[in-house]
């Protein structure tokens, strides 16, 4: 992940970018700037396997030996901590988070 996210577009725009055909983001609002542990939107495979545009907390979990706080730049995937972060699991699908 990078770092620099923001949502310079309506959402509107968002959901014809990636095809979405649900959206739960409700009245989404523009956000200059987006750091961990923040809300923001994402296109997620839903329910129903159709695009839908819904918000969730950014970052990972960083690992508890550095305090856990929320990272959103891996360097190295070879660290244990963070194989379990990369399955398809962790990703959210359909469900309020």
């Amino acid at each position: 992940m990078c770092n620099l996210y923001s949502v310079t577009k309506g959402q509107a725009a968002i959901r014809d970018l990636f095809r979405a055909t649900n959206d739960r983001t409700g009245n989404l609002p523009l956000l200059p700037a987006i750091f961990p542990d923040q809300l923001a939107p994402i296109v997620c495979v839903g329910l129903d396997e159709g695009r839908e545009l819904a918000l969730a907390r950014w970052g990972i979990p960083g690992p508890p030996q550095f305090g856990g706080q929320p990272v959103t730049n891996i360097r190295n995937m070879a660290i244990p901590h963070w194989r379990g972060w990369l399955a398809r699991r962790t990703r959210p699908r359909g469900a309020a988070l």
